[in-house]
């Protein structure tokens, strides 16, 4: 692997077909529903003339070598932490950067977020959009059945999301060889086609995309917004690269994924060239007629793949938000006991399955769909370059000058995509905006709210070193076993210590105060799990480091105390938690509204012993109020 990492997951031909499995499953159904988009869609349709043809066929070609080929595969997986990619990777990469403090920290926090919250809307979007144009080809291959398409779509996505909480472990190992025969179908197809108007050829002269953008500037500006269709997934591939590596990833785009996009696109292309009533669905008109429904369920199949990816990525999202503290604790299952991660959320997958059949149902159409994708897209392309920038500066140490000509052509492209876009607001692209302005408000609300409560817990508290010293052989009685009291200060007494001196007027044996430490890595090495110090009277801290990537089971890390002295028996220990209940404060500094918002956040967060996988039956909870 290029990065330097061991394999995850096998050797390299395994973990190639695993990427082309679930890296390439947006990006290739794309095909499905771009061209038609294109030229037939209800937003500012191309019309269908030969230069225009071949003038979009080269803005295909072109954003793919560029946008996909090299922006992703050759520049932006290189800013890996630690190997593991994606938005909120990169963003704490940048936040965490050895050296001088980070400007503008804040300003980063914010375009980082936002970006995250655009991922849920894309996360939502690819599903609907998927299934539903690869169902659509029933209308061509069996046309009575164009009344049940939106039936038949919510069907197979209710399905989907259902199978959600088995996991893919049985499944899963289908991907690559599915997607293998998708791709070779792509290519296929687009062979036949192309073979009967090889003129269409010359589109990969860079010179035909010129033409068409400077002969017809505004019919131009107006197609980009539908030619980033052709990139959808691209951000898919940096996010998974911690589960295959840069090397895998970069094999199968070149090798096989690159070629059968671009020659189905030529290959619709020739068609539309051929028979211009074939725009009307050009993806299943390339195929003869008996091979249409089976190309159906290719296809359908092929969306469902596509959709498991993203799903499984907003799972990944949401545990890194939870993690690095943007989001309350969400119950988190591990469906698999090999794979680490292999996680399922319930209330993210019921919540996500909600959107997608409110997506399906009210815009009913891939169509329609389509106005909504791109803002999602090209949003988050234009943080990841402002975050790429800021890692090319701080980590990569170029200077101002060359790092703003490396990106800048990068911004440009992102930039024209998204002003192409941001025309479709009124007619979906509005989606995408309010979904991820709403997920952002709750990722700033929560981080805003929990340093507001570790603010007011902190104001009384007691120095955790004198109370120590104070806890002599005469102060309080001491019984047996160990007291593991979680806190977020580990300078401070916590407030469940002092409920439990006050109710139980005696301390255990050993009093340990815990604390767990999320840092802006993907994951920490067991040596460098955990740091003891012993105080006087047998206090003890214990400070407990994962990564954001990390699967978080405390009672395992402190078994790794035995080398520091001290030993935790399960059945003689007792994990002291504090159970707050919030009362909002008009005058507090918190706006009244988002101070209803993080405590209804804070009420229904999961319960903290099954986030730590602490013994349920070891586990004590005193309660306190706190004012905010």
């Amino acid at each position: 692997m290029s990065n330097g990492k061991a394999l995850p997951h096998g050797g390299k031909s395994a973990l190639t077909m695993g990427a082309l499995g679930v890296v390439y499953g947006d990006i290739g159904t794309s095909p499905l529903y771009t061209m038609h988009e294109i030229f037939a869609g209800a937003h500012h349709p191309v019309p269908l003339a030969p230069d225009n043809i071949l003038g979009i066929l080269s803005l295909i070609f072109w954003s793919l070598m560029l946008v996909v080929t090299l922006k992703y595969v050759y520049f932006i997986v290189r800013a890996d932490n630690q190997g593991e990619g994606g938005i909120m990777s990169l963003m704490a990469l940048v936040l965490h950067t050895p050296g001088k403090p980070i400007r503008h920290r804040n300003i980063i926090i914010m375009f980082g977020l936002f970006g995250a919250a655009l991922f849920y809307g894309d996360s939502a979007i690819t599903p609907a959009i998927s299934v539903l144009s690869a169902v659509e080809g029933l209308a061509i291959a069996l046309p009575p059945s164009t009344p049940f398409i939106i039936p038949i779509a919510l069907a197979i996505l209710i399905g989907l999301f259902a199978m959600q909480r088995r996991g893919t472990g049985l499944v899963g190992k289908w991907f690559g060889p599915v997607m293998l025969v998708w791709f070779l179908t792509l290519a296929t197809l687009g062979v036949i086609n192309v073979a009967a108007e090889p003129g269409v050829l010359r589109a990969m002269n860079p010179l035909y995309a010129y033409s068409f953008i400077f002969g017809n500037p505004m019919v131009s500006f107006f197609a980009l917004g539908s030619v980033v269709l052709v990139v959808t997934g691209a951000e898919a591939l940096y996010a998974d690269m911690g589960h295959f590596g840069r090397g895998p990833i970069r094999l199968v785009w070149i090798g096989l994924v690159l070629p059968s996009l671009v020659l189905n696109y030529f290959g619709q292309g020739a068609l539309i060239l051929h028979d211009s009533k074939a725009i009307d669905n050009p993806f299943y008109l390339l195929a003869p007629e008996w091979a249409l429904f089976p190309l159906v369920v290719l296809a359908t199949v092929a969306a469902v793949i596509a959709s498991q990816a993203v799903i499984t990525g907003a799972f990944s999202v949401t545990q890194q938000a939870i993690q690095l503290d943007y989001l309350p604790r969400l119950l988190i299952q591990h469906t698999s006991a090999k794979r680490m991660g292999q996680i399922y959320l319930p209330s993210v997958n019921w919540i996500l399955l909600a959107v997608v059949v409110a997506l399906v149902i009210g815009f009913g159409s891939s169509t329609s769909l389509a106005s909504a994708y791109g803002i999602a897209v090209t949003g988050t392309m234009l943080i990841t370059n402002l975050l790429a920038f800021c890692v090319v500066i701080s980590l990569w140490k170029w200077n101002t000058l060359r790092a703003f000509l490396g990106v800048l052509p990068f911004f440009i492209i992102d930039i024209t995509f998204f002003a192409a876009n941001s025309v479709k607001i009124a007619d979906g692209g509005w989606f995408p905006l309010v979904f991820g302005l709403s997920i952002f408000t709750l990722l700033i609300t929560w981080k805003r709210g929990r340093r507001l409560f570790r603010k007011r817990l902190d104001q009384d508290a007691l120095d955790i070193v004198a109370f120590a010293n104070g806890c002599g052989a005469d102060s309080f009685p001491r019984i047996q076993g160990t007291a593991v009291f979680l806190t977020s200060n580990l300078a401070s007494v916590p407030h469940a210590l002092l409920h439990s001196l006050k109710h139980f007027k005696s301390l255990h044996e050993n009093v340990v105060l815990t604390s767990v430490t999320i840092l802006g890595v993907p994951r920490v090495p067991d040596d460098n799990r955990v740091t003891v110090e012993r105080l006087t009277n047998n206090f003890w801290r214990v400070n407990v480091r994962y990564g954001f990537m990390d699967a978080v089971n405390l009672p395992l890390a402190l078994q790794q105390c035995a080398s520091h002295g001290i030993t935790f028996d399960m059945m003689d220990t007792s994990f002291f938690m504090g159970r707050a209940t919030l009362v909002a404060n008009k005058e507090s500094e918190m706006a009244l509204w988002r101070q209803k918002l993080f405590i209804a956040m804070f009420r229904n967060a999961s319960n903290a012993g099954n986030y730590f996988r602490l013994p349920p039956n070891r586990i004590v909870e005193l309660g306190a109020q706190v004012v905010l």
